[in-house]
């Protein structure tokens, strides 16, 4: 029954429909309709839009899909660091998750962050080659237009070199932890703590309260001062004629005192040290104490040294110049 109906179609509205090789769409359409409008339709519908619709939805579903692995990823290694597990998966972590010392407290930050910027390059690369696909779709040629963009990437890249470093050093020091928000660095000019880190510039604010926007590009040197540990140093001056032995020993007890407080215990992790004699000169003896403390810590630290140390100095009687009792460091 359908062989002789499909035997009574017109081949001249047929060919006039489909041309002279007829796609299975429109030969379908054609033979159950005999409508030319229908099977012309029908035949562009399954070209151009068809091709559209496949590169549209294939990219999206690979965006989906890479975006969903890297975040997956990026939250097991999280909830890793905070299970107390990470140490087990380093063996099969890339290098940009392991530790960069003896102490790893941002594990889980980094690859936190880390997870977000591959995210967005994944999306941009799969974007990118979709739209091209797109292009070629519509028929356009590509040839020209790609070596028109070739010439105009080298001269964006020539203006832009600047904006290229700073991105790339920006990854750089995100992928390596060289520093995190909350941190206290000096990268030269600027000396204050990390508000903001992106891929192009650090906010920081310096002791003033000035907020500091330095290009990652031109930071050429990065001085972290709260990552892992750090150390409380002051240097303690007494008149040269006292008795400096006496005056050390009474500087060693005043520390550890300090090192014993209830509101200075959980910031300290060793035992603090007289190094001895610093300075000698006819002004003043300079006596250096330090202690190790919790990133952060040591500048609070110091500064309860210095009232205890003072105390125990009047106390004893060992004179001090009448210049500055000490010299604070860093801060």
């Amino acid at each position: 029954m359908l062989v002789a109906v499909f035997a009574e179609v017109d081949p001249v509205k047929r060919l006039e429909a489909c041309g002279q090789a007829p796609g299975n769409v429109c030969r379908f359409v054609f033979e159950r309709t005999e409508s030319v409008g229908m099977a012309e339709f029908a035949d562009w519908l399954t070209g151009t839009p068809l091709s559209i619709l496949c590169v549209l939805v294939g990219a999206w579903l690979l965006n989906r899909v890479v975006r969903r692995v890297i975040k997956r990823f990026a939250a097991r290694i999280e909830g890793a660091q905070e299970s107390g597990k990470l140490d087990k998966l380093r063996d099969r972590t890339p290098s940009i998750f392991l530790d960069t010392g003896g102490v790893n407290m941002r594990a889980a930050a980094r690859a936190k962050t880390i997870g977000i910027v591959l995210r967005s390059v994944c999306s941009g690369v799969i974007w990118t080659f979709a739209f091209i696909y797109l292009l070629g779709a519509l028929g356009l040629n590509l040839g020209p237009l790609l070596a028109g963009a070739g010439v105009a990437g080298v001269a964006l890249g020539f203006g832009a070199q600047s904006l290229v470093r700073d991105f790339l050093s920006g990854t750089f020091m995100i992928i390596e932890d060289q520093f995190g928000v909350g941190d206290v660095i000096d990268v030269g000019e600027a000396v204050g703590t990390v508000e903001q880190v992106t891929l192009r510039t650090t906010r920081l604010r310096d002791a003033n309260g000035t907020v500091w926007h330095v290009p990652n590009g031109q930071i050429l040197r990065v001085g972290n001062k709260s990552q892992q540990w750090a150390r409380a140093v002051v240097d303690v001056q007494v008149d040269p004629k006292a008795d400096l032995e006496r005056a050390a020993d009474v500087i060693l007890a005043a520390a550890e005192e300090v090192w014993a407080r209830e509101d200075a215990e959980p910031d300290v992790l060793e035992r603090p040290e007289v190094l001895g004699i610093e300075y000698l000169g006819p002004d003043a003896a300079t006596i250096r104490v330090q202690g190790k403390t919790r990133p952060g810590a040591q500048w609070r630290v110091s500064r309860l040294l210095r009232v205890r140390i003072a105390e125990a100095l009047s106390a004893a009687e060992i004179p001090i110049p009448p210049a500055n009792f000490t010299r604070p460091l860093n801060r």
